[in-house]
C-alpha cells in the first residue's frame, strides 16, 4: 500500500509542482492537462491548459495534484505537508523560500523538540511545517 497527498490547487499547479522541485530538489512527473479529456467541459473554456492531474516526487516521495475547477475548488485546511531536515543551513533556504510570498504563522526558530521548526502557509495555499534536528542536540 501507498498513501500520497493529493493537493488542489486553484490554477497554479504547474508553477506550484515546478517550484516544489527547484526548492525541495525533486523531479516534476507528468502534467496532463483538460484539454483533450471527458473533463474538458468541466473546466472553463480557459483553463484547457490548466492541469488535469500532475505530480513532483521529493526525496521518494510522490506528491500529486490538480487544478480544481474555480465552482468546486475548497482551500486546504486542517493538514500541512511536514519536512524533516538535519541541517539547519538546509532548514533555513527551504523555509524562506516556502514563506516568500506566503504566510509566516511561525517563524523557525528553536524549540524544545527541535533546533529548528517553523510553519507556513506558502503563496499557493499550502500549509508547511519545518523540521530540523533534535532540539536536545543544540
Amino acid at each position: 500500500m501507498q498513501v500520497n497527498p493529493y493537493l488542489s490547487f486553484q490554477g497554479q499547479c504547474e508553477a506550484a509542482f515546478t517550484f516544489y522541485a527547484q526548492v525541495l530538489g525533486g523531479q516534476l512527473g507528468t502534467i496532463f492537462r483538460y484539454a483533450g479529456t471527458t473533463f474538458e467541459g468541466q473546466v472553463p473554456a480557459d483553463w484547457n491548459d490548466k492541469v488535469m492531474h500532475g505530480s513532483v516526487t521529493v526525496a521518494g516521495m510522490e506528491l500529486m495534484g490538480a487544478d480544481v475547477a474555480p465552482d468546486r475548488y475548497e482551500a486546504p485546511r486542517g493538514f500541512s505537508l511536514s519536512i524533516h531536515l538535519t541541517d539547519i543551513a538546509d532548514a533555513e533556504r527551504i523555509f524562506q523560500a516556502l514563506s516568500t510570498g506566503g504566510r509566516i504563522v511561525m517563524g523557525l526558530e528553536q524549540t524544545f523538540w527541535a533546533e529548528r521548526f517553523g510553519m507556513l502557509t506558502d503563496r499557493f495555499g499550502m500549509s508547511w511545517m519545518i523540521n530540523c534536528g533534535s532540539g536536545e542536540a543544540a
